[in-house]
Parts: C-alpha cells; sequence; structure tokens
C-alpha cells in the first residue's frame, strides 16, 4: 500500500512519517465542479485517508470541458457529481475511504464539519463561503479559499486563530459578479488554482503550517501576485474576533427567498443591499441568455424557460417556479451571490 506513494514519500518535507498523516487525515471539499474534482483526484491520488464531497448539481455536458474527473457516461447517466465523483476516485484509489453527499452545504450539514482535517472550497457563490467561513471558525478548521472565471484564479488559506478570517478579507477579495455561466472558465487556470489548494491542505496535514499569502494570477496574460494580508486580521471581527457571534450560520444572513403570493414566482433578496452595475451584468448576459432586456432600473431574460428580473439593489424576481432551490440556483449561477 505504501508503494504507491513512494515518489511522494521521496520529498522530504512530506517523508514516511508524513505520508502515515495523511493517510489519517479527513478533508471535505465543499462542491465537485471544476476546482472540486481537480482538487479531489490530486488528493486522492495523494492518499488522504478519507475525503468527503458534497455538491449540490449533476454532471452535464458544459462540464466536461474543464471538470476533468467526469466522462460522457456521466452526462448520459446524470449521474450527481458527488455520485460521479466518488465512483472515479474509488477506482483511482480503493484503498481510502470516499463519502459522496448531494445537497446544499448549507445548516444542516453542520455537523460534517466537526470530524474533518481541513476544507477545500470549490464552490461558486459568497454565501456558501461565508458559511463555511464561520462554521470553520466555530469548529476550528482550517480551509482555503478558491476562485476561479475566465484565465484568472485567487486563493488564499484561512486558519482559525492564525490568520484574517474570509469575513476579514471581505474587502481585500470583493465579487464582481462574474461567473463561469456568464463569462466563461479556461481549464489551466481551474487547475493553478487546485495545485494552489491541494498543496496548502498537504502542507497543513503533513506540518501544521499554511502561507500566509493571497495569491492571484492570469494564466492568459501571465501575471501573477501574491499579497501579505496578515495584518487584516480584526479583532472585532464578528467571525472570528475576541467575541464572535458566527452571523452566518445564522438564517437571516442567507440569500432571502419568497414566493410571492398567487404567482408562479421566487422573490430573492441578497445578504445586503447593494449596488448592481446592470450595464456590465447585461454585457455578460447577452450571448447567453433570450429576450434580454433592460432599462436603468431593471434587467430582464429568459433562460430554461424562467423569466429573469434583476433589479439595481441585487433582488432578482425567478418567474415560472415556485421552489426555492431552483431560484436560488439561477440567482447564483448568473449574479455570483
Amino acid at each position: 500500500m505504501m508503494e504507491r506513494y513512494s515518489r511522494q514519500m521521496l520529498f522530504s518535507e512530506i517523508g514516511e512519517e508524513g505520508q502515515k498523516k495523511l493517510l489519517d487525515s479527513h478533508v471535505l471539499i465543499v462542491g465537485a465542479g471544476a476546482l472540486g474534482s481537480a482538487s479531489s483526484e490530486m488528493l486522492a491520488r495523494a492518499g488522504i485517508g478519507k475525503i468527503t464531497i458534497i455538491d449540490r448539481d449533476y454532471v452535464d455536458w458544459s462540464n466536461l470541458s474543464r471538470q476533468q474527473l467526469y466522462t460522457e457516461e456521466d452526462v448520459k447517466q446524470q449521474l450527481p457529481k458527488a455520485i460521479a465523483a466518488k465512483k472515479h476516485l474509488q477506482s483511482i484509489n480503493s484503498n481510502i475511504s470516499i463519502e459522496a453527499i448531494v445537497g446544499d452545504f448549507s445548516l444542516e450539514y453542520e455537523d460534517v464539519v466537526k470530524h474533518v482535517d481541513f476544507m477545500i472550497d470549490a464552490t461558486d457563490n459568497f454565501e456558501t463561503r461565508f458559511f463555511m467561513n464561520d462554521v470553520a471558525m466555530k469548529h476550528g478548521i482550517p480551509w482555503i479559499y478558491g476562485a476561479v472565471v475566465r484565465s484568472y484564479g485567487t486563493t488564499v488559506s484561512i486558519v482559525p486563530h492564525k490568520t484574517p478570517c474570509f469575513h476579514c478579507l471581505l474587502d481585500a477579495i470583493q465579487s464582481d459578479g462574474m461567473t463561469c455561466d456568464t463569462v466563461g472558465v479556461i481549464s489551466p487556470a481551474v487547475q493553478v488554482v487546485s495545485s494552489y489548494q491541494v498543496t496548502e491542505a498537504l502542507k497543513y496535514l503533513v506540518s501544521g503550517e499554511v502561507s500566509k499569502q493571497l495569491v492571484s494570477f492570469d494564466v492568459w496574460t501571465r501575471q501573477y501576485s501574491s499579497v501579505n494580508l496578515t495584518k487584516l486580521k480584526k479583532a472585532d471581527c464578528p467571525s472570528c474576533g475576541k467575541n464572535p457571534t458566527y452571523p452566518f450560520l445564522s438564517r437571516d444572513n442567507q440569500l432571502k427567498t419568497a414566493v410571492l403570493c398567487g404567482r408562479n414566482t421566487v422573490q430573492i433578496r441578497p445578504q445586503q443591499k447593494q449596488v448592481t452595475s446592470l450595464a456590465e451584468i447585461k454585457n455578460h448576459l447577452r450571448p447567453l441568455v433570450k429576450d434580454l432586456k433592460g432599462n436603468d432600473y431593471l434587467l430582464s431574460f429568459t433562460v430554461e424557460n424562467h423569466r429573469v428580473v434583476l433589479f439595481q439593489d441585487g433582488r432578482a424576481l425567478i418567474h415560472g417556479t415556485k421552489e426555492e432551490k431552483k431560484a436560488r440556483n439561477i440567482y447564483q449561477r448568473f449574479f455570483g451571490a
């Protein structure tokens, strides 16, 4: 069993003792899309003893260009990504344990975190990341943030009590509303981000150390930056400060959804009122949706037989459904909440 890791153990920073630690480790991957599939494969090959994967989506044809773990057969069977990932990972390494959870990473899964040693962010929206951050701070679990869109990627490690948390870094890591569904993404950028994430996971599990920098890069233009964010840790941070309240573990700080009375429509409001650049979003959406219209106050378009109306304050109406989960998925896909 150890022979398969022989080249990894020759790397002195890991060695035989480090490999034993990896085999005793449990990593949670939140999201089984591009970053999640790449990270999970590397971790499985590295010999992480247990990998838990949670994801709400299923494998689609559009995934195959960058989500390396999946095949055309997975698409034909409409397998949930977590299930497909487990199947392929077990064929790569049958000596480790793989747990697949099909669902949204939210309050109902908080107990899952208590049993892991490290978490990898492979999600696609800030709401889940804020929840991930607070549950990590509450239970003392380190995690690594990762994001990729177009040819650009960024990542930073977060360790309770030692580094600024995601809430502290909010001003340094701002969302521009772009998502893979609106502006695309290329596979090399995915691979670089996941490589940083897995390296940090291995480093922490073996030595207890992580890098202190936020790393950003563009693989297309070959631009790269690394910024030390240690000083951004805030003593009064509600997530990791002296008197934490973990605000994003409250249902009040999740996307507000409501089925409108007498209408086949779900209204969605972001956690905080915001000013949305409708013109910029319109440019991203133009080649992707039908009947795109807009004025100074709102945008409207059709996708998957649902009429979507986005207002300048970030609020949206998703017509044609009473399913709040479906409406949330559409909102997060196109507006990156």
